[in-house]
């Protein structure tokens, strides 16, 4: 195939994409008004569209995600894996920072609140595909940790770019086409996928559903650290701290995203992992270290050998699944990631130039995921040993699904306590903050020609924060509704990601056979 290179010549470089502009500001505009003029009647529709989508997408999600694991892995053992993508020789980021700038991206959502929170729901709560294990604590604890390592580690991480990001890496950087969502469908609708009203749709509905995907974390966060620092210091837990929290959180991610990938969003996630680590060591070395262990080993245990039971687990109800249990856990957070999927996969693009195929799918089906486990082990494991060792210690305070409570409760059971839970809140704001400006940064990129400006970064920053904002201020509702609509907006992303089930893999061939003739003898 020979390379495009005219691809975008209605659109001047550095030139925003007016309609795509228009489409994807004017619909956050009307769902913040409308949350403002009647929540009732947006928590309506949204609770509507939530039980369709999970009821009639979920079993085709949990297969979508499935399969992509799995062909990421096939392609690593493919001759092109070995290709290096990106038109360059050698990478562009040290393993370290490359590493940083994609770990603090799934994590950014849960990574904390999440961690502590999930796994002690699922060990009071025993998901239903393990049925009951009565006073077993350890199975409890095992069960526990392998059904949040199934929502969180290689499935998840696996949707967010591995297969993707090669079409992606593949279409941009060697066939001239943008580095947009709308090249995801160039397999099935050729340039009407690029000119047209299909890359329109494709592009504001990828737009939409990360940027739902990340006010949710960013009002969560305000609600979250303004409860924490009640807690913690006596500041009053209202509307004015969860401002104060959310506006100092957008000016540091904004002031980042402006300043571009090497500096700011590269500067932030080595902070970012930096914490989370001398965190991580700190718990590791003074808390429950053999129970945090064994945990990790017991639980990646159970993961394994429940692996796609889980994976594909449906309930009672037959096809449909289980509206309850599947459509509050794995369907909503399948729909939340897959939400991130295509514009998470121009930013691995971005920052993965020069590197190869099968280094970009181990680093995001492999690495990340056995890490991010390894992570909730630590944060989720303490709490469950924690809670075993004195009944009520943690359930009590998480009562209610109080996450943020969960995680205060877990960390003054540490030495240091009140220390810790400092840091803690201040990591969950850095997570946040370099999640959000990475995606101030792509959905700059996907609506612009060659690099963003640094003014249309800023003002996708601005938004997300005044869009948190809004919602917060017409109760903690309008953010629960927004974490709803994102399972909503996955239901047009997940037919975009669709084609890459066998694009990449056929990518992947094509590129092992021009390897092979190049090193041929004559």
């Amino acid at each position: 195939m020979s390379k495009i290179s005219d691809t975008g010549n209605d659109r001047r470089r550095g030139r925003i994409d007016t309609p795509l502009f228009a489409v994807t500001g004017g619909f956050i505009g009307l769902f913040c008004a409308y949350a403002l003029v009647d929540i009732d009647g947006l928590s309506s529709l949204v609770d509507g569209g939530f039980a369709f989508a999970a009821r009639y997408f979920g079993l085709y999600w949990q297969v979508l995600l499935l399969a992509t694991f799995l062909i990421g892995l096939v392609l690593c053992v493919l001759p092109g894996a070995r290709t290096r993508m990106g038109s360059l020789a050698a990478p562009e980021f040290t393993t370290f920072n490359w590493g940083a700038m994609i770990m603090c991206t799934l994590l950014a959502g849960g990574g904390v609140f999440w961690a502590a929170g999930e796994p002690i729901a699922h060990f009071l709560s025993t998901p239903p595909i393990f049925g009951d294990l009565g006073d077993n604590s350890q199975a409890r604890a095992d069960v526990a940790l392998a059904q949040s390592f199934l929502h969180w580690g290689f499935l998840a991480w696996a949707i967010l770019g591995s297969l993707t990001t090669v079409m992606l890496m593949y279409y941009h950087y060697d066939r001239g086409l943008p580095l947009a969502p709308r090249t995801l469908l160039y397999p099935v609708f050729g340039d009407r996928a690029i000119h047209g009203p299909i890359g329109l749709i494709a592009d504001a509905s990828c737009i939409i559903a990360v940027v739902a995907g990340t006010v949710g974390p960013i009002g969560f966060l305000g609600l979250q650290m303004s409860y924490g620092l009640n807690a913690l210091t006596g500041i009053p837990d209202g509307f004015a701290t969860q401002a104060v929290v959310i506006m100092a959180l957008v000016a540091i991610y904004t002031l980042s995203a402006i300043t571009g990938l090497s500096r700011g969003i590269q500067l932030l996630s080595k902070i970012n992992v930096i914490l989370a680590l001398g965190l991580l060591a700190f718990i590791l070395l003074f808390g429950p270290t053999a129970a945090i262990l064994g945990s990790f080993v017991g639980g990646m245990s159970a993961y394994f050998a429940n692996f796609f039971q889980m994976a594909l687990y449906r309930g009672e109800a037959g096809i449909f699944g289980d509206p309850g249990w599947l459509g509050w856990w794995t369907v909503f957070f399948w729909g939340w990631f897959m939400g991130y999927g295509p514009l998470m996969a121009i930013f691995i693009a971005r920052i993965s130039r020069g590197r190869s195929i099968r280094q970009i799918i181990l680093m995001l089906s492999v690495a990340a995921p056995i890490i991010t486990n390894f992570w909730f082990t630590i944060i989720g494991g303490a709490g469950i040993s924690f809670e075993i060792a004195m009944p009520g210690a943690i359930s009590g305070p998480f009562e209610g699904f109080n996450l943020p409570a969960g995680l205060l409760a877990i960390t003054q059971a540490m030495p240091m306590g009140l220390i810790l839970s400092v840091l803690f809140l201040a990591l969950t704001m850095v997570f946040v903050a370099t999640t959000s400006d990475s995606m101030s940064y792509v959905i700059s990129t996907a609506m612009s020609e060659g690099e963003p400006s640094s003014l249309l970064r800023a003002f996708w920053g601005l938004a997300m924060g005044v869009m948190a904002l809004i919602l917060i201020s017409t109760g903690a509702g309008g953010i629960g509704k927004l974490q709803s609509f994102i399972v909503v907006t996955a239901v047009p992303v997940s037919l975009i990601l669709l084609p890459s089930l066998w694009d990449a893999l056929r990518i992947t061939l094509m590129l092992g056979r021009d390897r092979s003739r190049a090193v041929a003898p004559g």
